[in-house]
């Protein structure tokens, strides 16, 4: 190879070479067996991790081998802190209208019950493919411009056949990561039992081709235990991963429902019993928090220290959408759940991160070990602890996605 030219430009990626990142300050790999490397480097080629240490060690140019290249280029990072990409397991961004009245209204005393749901259905009937398509793309680069790298988008505003279709080719356009949710409420005009036959039947035909998940909203006001169960076993048939909403408005079957058919992700977990942590403890199902809806709807925060201390695995989401969680921001909900759920910076970090790929099941993401896809952030700060020590700060510097710089 030639000699290392020192670049930290956007240029690069697959198959332009060895890049070795050098000069962190502190490397976050998420990875259990070397979870944080001070004065740390690491070498990305052909999109992925071929190299992690400490920035002594690294191999130069003339000096790799076969397993370990020499790199190509040098990206310095000045002392600066880098964290895997953060994986959003949890987003609803195929919709359309706007839903600052319910807001507004809720900041004045206006309790949080669901029913906003069908205003955003209403406006995601009658947008054009394009409108639906520019709004999603504006709030995929949002999350990307602040370190998210790897996102679900989850379809549920259009509650009929073709829009639920539909709404699903446009989020595939973004992520592989696609939710059917036409189990988000029952829509209007039609009893729960039809809905739920539609849902489980010409709906599910129509939309599985364009989803990896099925998702059902099991809670008071939409579907119950039964219906719940009927809906994802469904989808699993279809081929489906299973991923359910639990617990978000008070305790319910949900979490149970999700232990029983091996579900992925339980999400929001806001009120559980003493039984639901046992059993997501016991079943591996992820609990993937939402602080971003608590914030937004006035609410009690989920207790992630009960979680975590039971030995439930934890993922960290925005849960972006219209009415209960208007961010795109990964940061700012880590600095929620420093404050106020009772995590670390570390656990809230490797939620944000690990966590969210394990909750889509995903291994290749979430983490910096060689392998691993070079998805990275970097921060202008000296350690990820700034997420939480400094909210609202615009933090990340540079996003790095597949070894190409994108931010």
């Amino acid at each position: 190879m030639g000699g290392m030219t020192s670049d930290g430009g956007p240029e690069g990626g697959p198959g332009g070479g060895a890049i070795l990142f050098d000069d962190i300050g502190l490397l976050y790999t998420a990875d259990p067996e070397r979870e944080e490397i001070g004065g740390a480097a690491l070498i990305v080629e052909d999109g992925v991790v071929a190299w992690v240490g400490p920035s002594s060690s690294a191999p130069r140019p003339g000096t790799g081998g076969r397993a370990v290249p020499a790199a190509d280029r040098r990206v310095g990072l000045g002392g600066r802190a880098v964290i895997p990409g953060f994986v959003d397991s949890h987003a609803h961004l195929v919709f359309a209208g706007d839903r600052t009245a319910e807001f507004a209204a809720r900041m004045a005393g206006r309790p949080y019950s669901a029913g906003g749901i069908r205003t955003t259905v209403a406006a995601t009937r009658e947008a054009a493919d394009d409108t639906l398509a520019t709004n999603a793309e504006a709030l995929v680069a949002e999350m990307l411009a602040q370190g998210t790298t790897t996102v679900e988008i989850k379809s549920g505003y259009g509650l009929t056949v073709e829009d639920e279709r539909r709404s699903l080719e446009i989020a595939g356009r973004f992520t592989a990561e696609t939710t059917y949710l036409g189990a988000h409420v029952v829509p209007p005009g039609v009893t729960a039992d039809d809905y739920v036959s539609t849902v489980t039947g010409p709906m599910l035909d129509a939309c599985a081709p364009y989803a990896r998940w099925v998702d059902v909203f099991c809670e008071r006001g939409a579907f119950d235990e039964d219906q719940s169960r009927e809906i994802l076993a469904a989808g699993i048939r279809a081929g489906l991963g299973a991923r359910i909403h639990a617990g978000q408005l008070g305790e319910g079957p949900g979490v149970r429902v999700a232990c029983e058919l091996g579900a992925a992700s339980a999400d929001h977990c806001t009120h559980l019993t003493d039984a639901d942590v046992a059993a997501l403890a016991d079943s591996g199902v992820v609990a993937t928090l939402l602080p971003g809806a608590e914030f937004s709807t006035r609410s009690p925060y989920p207790d992630a220290r009960r979680l975590l201390d039971a030995g439930v695995s934890v993922a960290l989401a925005t849960d972006c959408n219209p009415g209960s969680s208007f961010t795109s921001s990964m940061p700012f909900c880590v600095a929620l759940a420093v404050r106020e759920m009772r995590m670390s910076p570390q656990e809230a970090v490797r939620a944000a991160t690990a966590g969210g790929a394990r909750a889509l099941r995903r291994s290749d993401v979430g983490v910096l070990r060689v392998g691993a896809r070079a998805d990275l952030a970097v921060l202008s700060a000296p350690s990820y602890v700034h997420l939480a020590y400094r909210p609202g700060v615009p933090l990340v510097a540079q996003v790095w996605k597949d070894g190409r710089r994108v931010v």
